[in-house]
């Protein structure tokens, strides 16, 4: 441990009278300062990403189990959770305590299964409102409580250590942490969070995944071609999905998903979506064995592309002309400019649209092309600047433009009414770093009004 390190600590405890030479000599004790100071030296804000959090929260696990006594003649393994659990009370108006905010709320997940989840949930929930230090030092003035933890074994009844102990949560609390408790599902297994992100869906007739139900847990199989999953390439095989619009999938049975999307058909979807992948990038730990079971069964289930399939990762799977923005992959394209084209937006006019706005001879543009879910946006690189953005239905027709150059292509959208002068019609014309870019873009624009069409 460095001096710098001890000043830094003793410096943020000092106001709650401990600094490192007193020491402790329990070794969890001990171990748990260095993950402190580890934490501290980090920055200011900790995050599900951070390297110390899981073992951090290890050792908080390790002191709150060690020397809790089993009750005799029950089956039923007390943990650390039946403890804080017995800690619900309510203050003089009536009201729920923010520690009982925070059991009941650990009680009404219903992604934790066991009282190992559920008090691991409890802990990131107490770390992220700074309410840790508030819940041992009630349960140190319930006695019926302490009882349960042994006066020869227990560090939270032993005086020597119950100080420093304190002073070392004062200080957690004084931290920020800014965790993701919505991502719970793996808490039953592991202190380990899997990479969780929310895939926006518009209504479309089908979201096209091939799913797997394996051990409560609903897994990506396959995407069918031409979906809108398979034109968003959000999700990739080897994915789970954890919940659709609020509804949780922990524990489900065959065909539940297919139920949840029944009854929401016609409706945006919003649905969590557990990574495969961790966040170094590597093969998320706890999905090892399940991920075995489905190649097993499946031995066309390809994890990643087959020129990358040991190390890449997401960044490192999108080619220079493309890049990645909250999870999508966006092309950087040459915006050519655009021409107004009269009253008809069909698709026979790009044969003599797309001369027009090459004919200006305009300085080309290097901008980032979104493709998002209901629209499309198109933002200057360099200033940041959003040129034009457009939703599928105002988007007449698209297509690619032919001899001599197959990357150049093109799409008609309606003027806007404001627009002075309209003439009815303008064709936006860009050109891609690819003939093969070229073509997957128009598919994407072509398939994004096809999808959006039937509700507009």
């Amino acid at each position: 441990m460095t001096a710098g390190l001890v000043r830094l600590l003793s410096a943020t405890a000092s106001d709650h009278s401990w600094s490192p030479n007193m020491a402790p000599k329990d070794p969890l004790l001990g171990t748990l300062k260095v993950c402190v100071l580890n934490l501290q030296s980090d920055g200011d804000t900790v995050t599900d990403t951070n390297p110390h959090l899981a073992s951090c929260c290890e050792l908080l696990e390790l002191v709150f189990r060690k020397g809790l006594q089993q009750p005799v003649l029950s089956l039923v393994h007390r943990d650390y959770w039946q403890c804080f659990e017995q800690l619900i009370h309510q203050d003089a108006c009536g009201r729920l305590s923010a520690l009982s905010l925070v059991v009941e709320q650990t009680r009404a997940c219903r992604k934790l299964l066991s009282a190992q989840g559920r008090g691991r949930y409890l802990l990131r929930l107490a770390l992220g409102r700074k309410v840790l230090p508030q819940f041992i030092t009630h349960l140190l003035h319930t006695p019926r409580v302490l009882e349960w933890y042994s006066p020869a074994m227990s560090l939270l009844r032993n005086e020597e250590f119950v100080e420093p102990f304190m002073s070392l949560l004062l200080v957690l609390s004084h931290m920020e942490f800014k965790l993701n408790v919505e991502n719970c599902s793996f808490l039953d297994e592991s202190w380990l969070i899997p990479v969780c992100e929310t895939y926006e869906v518009v209504p479309c007739r089908e979201v096209g995944m091939v799913l797997r139900y394996l051990s409560g847990r609903v897994f990506v199989l396959d995407l069918v071609p031409g979906s809108q999953a398979h034109v968003d390439k959000f999700i990739s095989p080897g994915d789970l999905i954890d919940e659709i619009n609020g509804t949780s999938l922990r524990n489900s049975k065959s065909g539940q998903a297919g139920v949840v999307l029944s009854r929401l058909k016609g409706s945006p979807l919003s649905i969590n979506v557990l990574r495969w992948r961790a966040h170094d990038g590597t093969v998320y730990r706890p999905l090892i064995k399940l991920l075995r079971t489905l190649r097993m069964e499946n031995p066309t289930l390809q994890l990643s592309p087959a020129s990358s399939q040991q190390s890449a990762t997401k960044d490192e799977r999108t080619s220079p002309s493309q890049c990645l923005k909250e999870g999508r992959i966006v092309y950087i394209v040459q915006f050519l400019g655009k021409a107004n084209i009269g009253m008809f937006g069909g698709k026979e006019v790009l044969q003599h649209a797309i001369p027009q706005v090459l004919q200006k001879n305009l300085p080309s543009k290097e901008v980032l092309l979104d493709m998002k879910e209901t629209h499309l946006t198109c933002t200057d690189r360099s200033s940041k600047l959003e040129l034009f953005e457009h939703h599928y239905p105002e988007i007449s027709c698209v297509g690619r433009f032919g001899q001599p150059d197959y990357t150049i292509f093109a799409f008609c959208v309606a003027d806007s009414p404001e627009t002075p002068q309209s003439t009815g019609f303008c064709c936006v014309a860009l050109r891609a770093s690819t003939i093969k870019e070229c073509e997957e873009i128009v598919c994407r624009i072509a398939t994004g009004f096809k999808h959006t069409e039937w509700f507009v």
